[in-house]
């Protein structure tokens, strides 16, 4: 017999307190206009609405290097969710975003964090088996702190709290971390680790980063108030694979967008994103003069 309402441990009104003061609602931060659109991976968007589709393991692992997107595919499903883009199954679901150091702020001891912590797994937990509205999916970024074998996190075994309702069935879980982190915390947790299924996220090519920052641009241009052209996204990320070594697209392209589009405010009298300000942006982003980028 399905619960009613009145049956659940956590209430309504307490599972809504805590997930307004201790998470982000990633859905209804999308639907305020919070986020640029996310563009160029459709691929694993869809394989992560199929696992969540799935009865049993319906948990994803995103992994891939640093300033790959990988938390951007929470973003992605969230505006999936919010253009009813996914089965019906899904549709309307919340994307809520578990972050440690919100959960634990103030907290004056571990009994304290777990206080807070497992009221929100068991609330949303209960609901998801009740299936008496639409999911409520769990985003975890660098979800390796979280393993017991982490030893520096001071959330290091909270990943064994959800434990019981990831084998139940009963929790959506989205997380992400690097492959490296992957093989030294979660991998050697086999209990957890077996719960997920696994996307490899691979570094976008240059095409696919000016793509995505040409998606991004106009959200660019309404904050800054400039132009800019197709010339310029393609000479950022041009500039930031020749330059830029050390990390990895699309992030670096997409911050030295930023940098150069608040240099050119701050130069002033530009109407639009100079040359100039791009190599000023990418100098200072890689650790040289602007005069040596060309």
């Amino acid at each position: 017999m399905a619960k009613t309402q009145s049956s659940f441990v956590i209430s309504d009104e307490e599972l809504e307190g805590l997930l307004t003061r201790y998470t982000r609602d990633i859905t209804a931060m999308d639907r305020a206009g919070r986020f640029d659109p996310i563009s160029g991976r459709d691929d694993e968007i869809n394989q992560m609405v199929l696992i969540l589709l799935q009865r049993l393991r319906k948990n994803v692992l995103i992994m891939g290097p640093a300033g790959t997107g990988k938390t951007a595919l929470f973003t992605g499903v969230a505006q999936a969710i919010n253009q009813n883009k996914v089965p019906p199954m899904l549709a309307g679901a919340r994307l809520i975003e578990l972050e440690m150091s919100m959960i634990g702020a103030g907290s004056a001891s571990r009994a304290d964090l777990e206080g807070r912590l497992i009221p929100i797994i068991k609330g949303v937990a209960e609901r998801n088996a009740a299936r008496q509205g639409p999911p409520i999916i769990f985003c975890i970024d660098e979800v390796h702190q979280l393993m017991l074998a982490f030893k520096a996190s001071s959330y290091a075994g909270v990943a064994d709290l959800m434990k019981p309702y990831l084998t139940a069935g009963d929790l959506y879980v989205l997380a992400a971390t690097t492959r490296e982190e992957y093989e030294d915390y979660v991998r050697v947790e086999p209990a957890i680790d077996r719960r997920f299924q696994k996307i490899a996220l691979r570094t976008p090519d240059l095409a696919m980063t000016e793509t995505i920052l040409l998606n991004m641009k106009p959200g660019f241009e309404e904050h800054f108030g400039l132009t800019i052209t197709p010339e310029a996204v393609a000479r950022i990320v041009k500039l930031t694979d020749r330059y830029i070594r050390n990390r990895n697209n699309p992030d670096k392209s997409i911050l030295a967008m930023d940098f150069a589009c608040a240099v050119a405010v701050k130069r002033g009298g530009q109407k639009t994103l100079d040359d100039k300000s791009i190599e000023i942006a990418v100098g200072a982003e890689a650790g040289i003069h602007a005069s040596a980028v060309k």
